[in-house]
């Protein structure tokens, strides 16, 4: 594995504020245009807590601060949904292929088959492939052609056959290696765990965040029997890949960029402890002076606006002494600011820009190394739940149905209040019937002083009307605008007494399969911006990284299928069933993918392909031994008819309790002396006793 080229070291005390001051620059600038959607990312989140903003005005007529979390129901019914989609089969929903022409890889030539025989493998005079001299009909040809010397030295895939047996070519071998390391890679690190989280996250707050493939050095124990038959402890060390989750308010991506892929830069802000930044001493291209710098002078962590709204922690502010905040840089740098801090970059355009990783911590490099990866990229994947346009950063579902929360809130709120005054009464007095001075607060017991000689009624109690019932109408318009708003009908987390279209089968399929189409957009969004890139981040890791396993390099394709998930299971099921039903014809069964398409069948009934579906070569031995098992099943088959023809020929035994039949068979004629049915054989009655033709008669002597 190589290793990135080290800048740190090559940074003296005047030149190490420069890199510091260029980054937190970057940082300003990427805080100043987060801002807005900082306070969107905070109304989001208190609709989801049920925590009401600042800006919510009451009148001084409001009692009821009552928050119906809805978006809560919302956001949690969406987030299960799709980590149902993406892994209800508890596989990876990511898969390897071959392209179409695999560079490298020769798949031109294929299996001779009577076709081959019935012409010269040579072609015709004047195309260059006439038989050369001394050669002879036994030669092997050359199928490559004209594409020889491209593919010289390169390994000759024997292809499909035109009518032989099924070959896998070189390419789908690799690619069926590098599928099982990438899922292997990803169940030891957790994978799908971390996607949980930025799942969760992009549902929230609309973006969700996934940092890596790195290398990452694990430790494998191990325990082994040394000389004298002891178990001793022997544990070893290897490079492997590993993603992590990144929260949305820890990343200040480029605020001009539209997606991560054009961003000039992306800082990543840490709060680490002491022992955390203690820690990165022992990590690669981490500077120990540095760190010890920083260390020594304490911690630098200053307390962000949103962050004790978000972790709801009274004692953030105070402990903020005790942490140091670390920004983590990726992007480009001008070539000669490393030109000016002596590094040597190679025949590189002065005005061309250079990819770098810094790690920096109050006016401390800690780390600057060239970007390892090969190609250069940001090791970010960012995917939106819904994409905004224009920007990086996606919509969620709670600013969705932002309005559609505040609708229900204030007339849940009106009810309430309204309902408190409908349960009491209002009182009209009459103070000038009354003795001044008195207190007139109602209670049970009260009595009021009447002047003498008044007449009518000092206390007047009045009925408040009751208008919470039109209230609660608009709470549920409110609610069906949020299932509108967001494309999540209540049916689907757990809402009962459904109206209008849901209250019917066909309705309620419909209501279903709307969800199912905004479910497949959010999907899609996934496998365009994170499964897709994650696995070609993956494959470029393993390409560039894993010398341990050469036998997965190739020319192969990345294919995400999170989308193939989203179709309804029981139509797609159907669906599959149709189609490999149709292609047990033998003309249109050449033309289909027969294992994908069981494959495909056992995903769409939630079963695992791999512990059930053969590979090719394992198809084959299958079939061997079931042609095996038919041959002699036959042999078996034609004794028993053959015993049972004999035991229906006259004279023959029986066993007792096996008499023959004493009754024709249903439809027979009597002249039909095979019992077929149809009576070809003799004409006439049957014969009664007494005629000559009867068995039964009794011997006649003759006189």
């Amino acid at each position: 594995m190589s290793d990135p080229v080290d800048v740190s070291t090559e940074l003296d005390e005047g030149q190490a504020p420069g890199l510091v001051g260029l980054i937190n620059g970057y940082q300003r600038e990427a805080e100043n245009g987060r801002l807005v959607h900082e306070e969107r990312w905070l109304k989001a989140y208190k609709n989801f807590r049920g925590v009401y903003d600042s800006s919510t005005q009451y009148t001084d007529t409001e009692k009821s601060k009552v928050f119906i979390k809805i978006t809560k129901t919302k956001v949690l019914a969406a987030y299960g949904q799709i980590v149902d989609i993406l892994f209800a089969n508890k596989k990876f929903p990511l898969t390897v292929e071959s392209t179409p022409v695999p560079e490298g890889i020769a798949e031109f030539a294929h299996l001779k088959t009577p076709i081959d025989e019935m012409k010269s493998p040579y072609g015709f005079e004047g195309d260059g492939r006439e038989m050369p001299p001394g050669a002879t009909q036994a030669t092997e040809p050359d199928y490559l052609g004209g594409l020889k010397e491209k593919y010289e030295g390169a390994p000759i895939a024997q292809g499909p056959a035109l009518m032989g047996e099924p070959q896998i070519s070189p390419a789908q071998e690799a690619a069926m290696r590098m599928e099982k390391v990438i899922h292997d890679q990803l169940t030891e690190s957790n994978a799908v765990t971390t996607l949980r989280n930025s799942i969760f996250e992009s549902v929230l707050l609309g973006t969700g965040i996934v940092k890596g493939p790195f290398t990452h050095t694990k430790t494998v124990h191990k325990w082994q029997k040394d000389d004298n038959g002891e178990r001793v402890y022997s544990p070893y060390y290897r490079d492997v890949p590993r993603i992590e989750s990144v929260s949305c308010w820890d990343l200040y991506p480029d605020p001009i960029a539209t997606n991560i892929h054009d961003a000039d830069y992306v800082i990543q802000r840490h709060r680490m402890n002491r022992e955390q930044l203690r820690g990165l001493m022992d990590m690669p291209m981490f500077d120990p002076d540095a760190i010890r710098t920083v260390l020594t002078g304490g911690g630098n962590y200053v307390d962000k606006y949103f962050e004790s709204l978000i972790r709801d922690d009274e004692y953030l502010s105070r402990a903020a002494n005790e942490r140091y905040e670390v920004l983590e840089y990726w992007g480009a740098v001008d070539v000669s600011f490393l030109q000016q801090i002596g590094k040597d970059v190679g025949d590189v355009d002065p005005l061309g820009k250079v990819q770098i990783n810094a790690w920096i911590c109050g006016n401390q490099v800690l780390r600057a190394v060239i970007n390892p990866f090969t190609p250069h990229r940001i090791p970010y994947q960012v995917f939106p739940y819904e994409i905004s346009p224009y920007q990086v950063w996606g919509i969620g579902v709670p600013e969705n149905m932002e309005d559609a929360q505040m609708l229900m809130n204030g007339h849940v709120r009106m009810a309430i209040d309204n309902l408190t005054l409908a349960g009491n009464l209002v009182f009209d007095i009459d103070e000038t019937s009354l003795v001044p001075g008195q207190n007139y607060d109602i209670f049970p017991g009260k009595i009021f002083r009447r002047q003498s000689g008044v007449t009518g009624t000092a206390v007047n109690g009045i009925k408040f009307p009751n208008t919470a019932g039109e209230n609660i109408q608009m709470y549920d318009k409110a609610r069906q605008l949020a299932d509108e708003e967001t494309g999540i009908p209540s049916i689907m987390h757990g809402q009962t007494g459904v109206s209008g279209t849901g209250r019917t089968a066909a309705g309620l399929s419909m209501l279903l399969g709307s969800a199912g189409l905004s479910i497949k957009t959010v999907i899609k969004n996934m496998d365009d911006h994170l499964l897709k890139p994650l696995g070609e981040a993956l494959f470029q890791w393993n390409m560039q990284f894993n010398d341990e396993q050469p036998d997965i390099v190739g020319d192969l394709e990345i294919k995400p299928k999170g989308v193939s998930s989203v179709m309804q299971k029981e139509v797609r099921s159907q669906r599959l069933t149709m189609l490999l039903q149709t292609v047990v014809n033998p003309m249109l069964a050449p033309f289909i993918k027969i294992p994908n398409l069981i494959k495909e069948l056992a995903i769409s009934q939630d079963i695992d392909p791999d512990s059930l579906v053969n590979d090719i070569n394992q198809a084959q031995i299958y079939a061997e031994m079931l042609k095996g098992m038919q041959n002699a099943q036959q042999p078996t088959e034609q004794q028993q008819q053959s015993g049972g023809a004999e035991a229906a020929l006259p004279g023959s035994e029986q066993p007792a309790g096996m008499a023959g039949p004493t009754e024709a068979p249903s439809g027979a004629q009597p002249s039909d002396l095979t019992g077929a049915g149809n009576g070809t054989i003799g004409t006439g009655a049957v014969p009664t006793a007494g005629e000559s033709q009867f068995a039964g008669n009794a011997p006649q002597l003759e006189e």
